[in-house]
């Protein structure tokens, strides 16, 4: 099984085109990571349980 996930659909980020895919629910963790330091210069280190708990809720399996 896969998971997937797509940044358009994280409040605010509406206009971001970015979108991963992934064998582990882990690794999407770490693409949903690094592209959040990289393109939306924001530490995941800082990222709020809320926040983690909505992007969890985005995460989709394929």
């Amino acid at each position: 099984m896969a998971y997937s996930y797509r940044c358009k659909d994280y409040p605010g980020m509406e206009a971001c085109p970015a979108s991963f895919a992934a064998e582990t629910e882990a690794e999407l963790w770490k693409h949903i990571e690094l592209h959040g330091a990289t393109a939306h210069q924001k530490n995941p280190e800082k990222w709020s349980s809320e926040d983690r708990q909505q992007i969890e809720n985005l995460i989709r399996e394929t």
